[in-house]
Formats: C-alpha cells, structure tokens, sequence
C-alpha cells in the first residue's frame, strides 16, 4: 500500500530567552487524524535508518530528540499506528527545534461495529455505545484500532498521589539539626512533563521538587578514599530571594561499565490487567523491557512474572544470552482482567529467592499503573511485604506507566521501602534513558540507607529551610541508628539537597517563628562555633549494599558565597520553576523568566539534551500561562 502524505507542516522554530548554540536537535509535532482532526495517541514515530523512535501521547504529541551531528541534515519520519496508512515525512534539522505535525489518512480496511460495554454493577453489561473499529473486541477506556486510549470525560480520572505540606522555615536556636534520606527518584519530572506536554498544569502533589532537581546529571568529582561517592558543597544567594542563601549538598557515585557490574537474577513483574490496555501502558512496557534485555549478558538471569486476575510465571529464569527467548515471552504479553498485585510481588520475590545470587543484584523490577484492585492491595500490606524481602537482599526497581488511572502514592511508597528506585516512562525515549543510559544506577546499588544530617551555626544562620524531600525526613536520632531505613545511591546516580538559609541579621529572621524560651536548658551559641566562620556542618551515612554497619563521612562548609557554578544555577532553576508550579508561599520573586534566564545560561554541555529539554517545557509552560490570562 503506497504512503500517501496529508497535512504536513514542517517549520524551524526559534528557542527564546537567549539560548546558548544547541548541543541536541529536537523534532516535535503532533499526530492527527486526516478526516477529523483528532489527535492520535499511540502512532509509532520514527526516524529512519536511525534507533530513534517514540509514540504518540494522548493529546497526540510525539518528542524525538536526535544528537547534534544531525544538525543540517534531511531526515525522513515514520509514522505508523494500526488501522492507518503509514506515513513518511522529510524533515530539514534546520534549526535547536524543528516542528512536524502529521496526519494520517484511515487506511482502507474492512471495518466492523463493535459494541462498549461496561459492568453495571451487578455483573450484567450495559451497551455505551457502538464505533467502527477493526474487528477485535474492545472495553471502554482501552486502545484499539481507532479508539482513542481513553475517555475524555474528567471523572474518569483517577490519578492518585499524596498530599505535600512543603518544609517551613525552621528557626536554628530549636531546630539545630535537619536529617533526611536521600532519594534518587526522578518519576516527578517526568510525569510534569507529560502533563505539560499535554497542555495542562500538574497537580501540586505530583510536582515533588526534590526528584525534578535529581533528573539531571550534574559534574561528578571522583570519591576519595574506599567512600564509593563524593560530596560537593557551594553557598550561594538564592535566586528568589537574594537576601537569603542557597546551599547545595550534592553526592555522586561514578559509573561503572556494564562488564565491570556483578551479575544480575532479574525478575520482571509486569501488570496485565485491563487497566494497562493501550499504547503508553503495556505497549510501551513490552517496547521498554525491550531495550533493557539489549544490556544483559551472560551472567545475568531473567524471569518473568505476570499478574492480572491471578499470578503466573510465564518466564523460568533465563539466561541473559538466550535474548530470543526472554523477547518472545515479553512479546506474547496481553492485557485483561483485574489486579492481584500483591500475588504477583509474592511470586517474583518467591522466584527472586530460588535464584538467588550471592554477591550479585538481586532486583524485582515492577512495571504497573499501581492500579492494585485483587486480594493483597493496601499500602500497608504491601509495603510490609517488600520491607521484608528487602531485608533478604532482593530490591525493588518500580516502573510507572499509564494515564489516567496512574497510582502514583502507592507506587512511591513501594519503591521507598525496596531499596530501589522509582521512574515514570512516559515515552520510548524516558525508557532509553532509564533503562539504557542510566542501566547502571536504575539496577545495581552503590551505597544503601544514604542519610544526610546537616547542623546549622546559630551564629551565622537564624533559620533555614529544607527544599523537598517533605517525604524522606527523618527524626535526628534515626541518623545513627543503622537499624533505621534510608534512600540507596546507584552506580553514576548524582543527588542534590537545597537549603535555604537565613543569616543573622537577615531583615526576614524576624519573620520566622520560634518556640518559647526554654526553662531548664541553655540555647546560647558555643564560643568556638560563633568564632569559626562556618555556616553548617555536614554528616553523612550510608552501608555498603551488603552491609550492617554505616560509615560516617563529614565535612564543614564556610559562610562565605562563591561564584556559582554551572550545576549550582541550573539546580536552582529547576527548584524555582517547581515551586511556581506549586504555587508555593517560598517562591518569593521566581518568575518563569527567571527560570529560563538560569538554566539558558547554566544549560553546559548537555550532550543528551536534557537541559535543552527542560527549557523548552518551561517556554512551553510560559506561553499555557499566557493563553489562560
């Protein structure tokens, strides 16, 4: 059948706010239907003769971000989804953004009504309506053929997360010590990407600003000594709020060649139920398991475990060099049915045990919408179940998808008691960097039970402020108690804490609250610490991955301000675009200018373009700002 082409438009468009030169070059468009002008969700988008490729969301929007070697070329496009004629689109990479939207013309298949049922609550169905569509059968709010992935109707929403109360300024002469664990988690930023994406503001609960600032890769000083990362400090003013400073406490563990990584008994635990019909939840699962069977080796094993109704294995565990093997398992996978998820955990970790490798990594990697309907399903339950499979030696990587119906508390919580990870893939591309750039840090664990604690000089700082993390804080006597839970810091991750702090003698110390006066003890500075110029002293915590017993690392940071660097800018353009987002009483002066202004001139290298990235979804942002006034 030969492609035909409809619609096509292909325009350059400039990024503003005075980007430095580009180091990625950016195709965006949106896919439509030709006859109505629907979007399409679920067209696979690529680029031809290259591994780019993605699929479209569900307002029909695509991203392919293409290295800048490509720069000047013609590149052709692909755009290809069941029911349609293929399409091919020639694309000049004319400039740091190129737009291609396409339309796609029903392809001349023999169509057939089918019906939408749903239960009526009594177990009998009730007809919603009827659509023509390739004849297979279809449920309300699943992908097929031509129906769209989901109901536009609101109340079918029924995304979940937790509510945030955003850390207040706490006055140092009470509040000496700030403890927290650490968190690797990046599922934050790239779910506010999709909902930006889309054209909607995030909910606040879903924009955790410490998991947007750790998406990024920031400059990694090699550790010292048998520490297995490194600690950087800088002081700095804060951006929104000059008079105040911002303090950045960054960790960095180094990457590790793959061959250098110990073997893996990996156990993919993968939701089939119904609710993960469709292109951007079990399609998109199947083509992210894809790419991560590309890095195994010999010495790696992999199972598969499937849950929907019930539990089953559909995969004995494998070695990672019969790649056809483990592909066609993940190839045969279909959705439907409910969601017995705490069966399926149970049996991952149960096969998990019966391979395990002593001394290798040891990991279930769930990959759901959280949508958990069947038998063991509380948090609670949960939770406890992976706490003590952890304490085992098997951890928990958690993969998000789907929208719509996302659960993304429950899968936090999850993730948070595994010793794992947490990530939400909204596209091809987020997998690729998930699974494949970043394969070393998503599996294998440097340093676990990561805490910080950090103590503040009264002398020099009247109060401060913790920016994220609402979730990880922890008690002061919970840092040297090793029997306490903590984040876990993988090969090549990188971590950044920011407080904001208030000198003494700051025009606003006045405006934070403090206790009474104290009747039986003392607050006064010590003489040494008045006299010593520091600011704050740092503490840090962390096990080897197969260890017991924590090792202490410390280091004072000075008072005084230095030339911000690169990451110290960007990080802070980040924290100051998510607490616009939240709408946040701290925002002081933020602007999305002031955003864009930073992270322009802090954008670096960015061999990926992920900085390039975050500036065009914060432009984009700018302008739904824009049309909703």
């Amino acid at each position: 059948m030969r492609a035909s082409l409809w619609g096509i438009v292909v325009l350059p468009l400039m990024v503003g706010f005075g980007s430095p030169d580009a180091r990625s070059v950016t195709i965006e468009g949106r896919v439509t239907d030709a006859a109505t002008g629907g979007a399409l969700s679920g067209v696979q988008v690529s680029v031809e003769g290259t591994l780019r490729g993605t699929m479209t969301s569900d307002a029909g929007t695509y991203r392919l971000v293409l290295e800048n070697e490509m720069r000047g070329r013609t590149v052709r496009i692909m755009a290809r989804r069941l029911g349609y004629e293929p399409q091919r689109v020639n694309v000049a990479l004319a400039g740091d953004l190129v737009r291609a939207d396409i339309a796609l013309r029903a392809s001349a298949i023999q169509l057939h009504a089918i019906e939408i049922t749903q239960s009526d609550g009594r177990g009998q169905p009730s007809t919603l309506g009827a659509v023509m569509a390739p004849a297979y059968r279809a449920e309300r709010g699943a992908v097929a053929g031509v129906i769209g992935t989901r109901p536009a109707d609101p109340d079918w929403n029924t995304e979940a997360y937790d509510a945030i109360s955003e850390n207040p300024f706490l006055a140092v002469g009470s509040n000496p010590l700030s403890t927290f664990s650490i968190d690797v988690d990046r599922a934050a930023y790239s779910n506010v990407r999709r909902f930006i994406g889309q054209g909607q503001a995030p909910p606040k609960d879903a924009v955790r600003i410490e998991e947007m600032i750790n998406y990024f890769s920031y400059d990694a000083p090699k550790p010292s000594g048998r520490d297995p990362f490194a600690v950087v400090t800088e002081v700095g003013a804060a951006p929104w709020r000059p008079e105040h400073h911002l303090v950045r406490i960054a960790l960095h563990a180094p990457r590790i060649a793959t061959s250098q990584l110990p073997p893996s008994n990996l156990v993919f635990l993968i939701d089939v139920s119904g609710s993960m019909r469709g292109p951007t939840r079990l399609d998109l699962v199947k083509q992210s398991l894809r790419l991560l069977v590309d890095q195994l080796r010999e010495q790696d094993r992999v199972a598969i475990v499937v849950y929907s109704g019930a539990a089953g294995l559909v995969l004995e565990s494998t070695p990672g060099s019969d790649k056809e093997r483990i592909l066609d398992a993940i190839n045969a996978l279909e959705a439907g049915g409910s969601t017995a998820g705490g069966a399926g955990l149970r049996l991952a970790y149960e096969v998990a045990r019966t391979h395990h490798l002593r001394g290798g990594n040891n990991r279930v990697i769930l990959a759901t919408d959280g949508d958990f309907n069947v038998g063991v399903s509380s948090d609670g339950e949960m939770v406890r179940l992976v706490e003590e499979r952890r304490k085992q030696g098997t951890f928990l990587t958690v993969l998000g998808y789907g929208m719509g119906n996302y659960k993304d508390a429950k899968l936090e919580k999850l993730s948070n008691a595994g010793n794992g990870n947490f990530a939400y893939i909204d596209d091809l591309m987020e997998a690729k960097k998930v699974l494949v750039s970043e394969f070393g840090g998503t599996l294998f664990t440097v340093a676990k039970d990561v805490k910080i604690q950090v103590e503040f000089n009264p002398a020099r700082v009247a109060a401060y402020r913790l920016i994220g993390y609402e979730n990880r804080l922890l008690r002061s006597e919970d840092f040297a108690d090793d029997t306490k839970d903590a984040g876990e810091l993988g090969a090549g991750h990188s971590v950044t804490a920011l407080y904001e702090v208030i000198p003494v003698g700051s025009p606003t110390a006045g405006e934070v609250r403090v206790a009474g006066d104290l009747r039986y003890q003392e607050t006064r500075p010590r003489t040494g610490a008045a006299r010593s110029g520091e600011l704050l002293h740092v503490r840090v915590r962390y096990k080897q991955p197969d260890g017991d017993v924590s090792a202490l690392l410390e280091r004072a940071v000075a008072g005084r301000a230095t030339r911000a660097s690169e990451d110290f800018t960007f990080a802070a353009s980040v924290a100051a675009f998510g607490m616009i987002l939240r709408d946040s009483e701290h925002k002081g002066k933020a602007s999305l200018h002031d955003v864009l202004a930073m992270a322009g001139r802090s954008r670096g290298e960015d061999r990926e373009g992920y900085r390039a990235e975050f500036i065009r979804m914060v432009e984009r942002y700018a302008r739904m700002e824009v049309a909703a006034r």
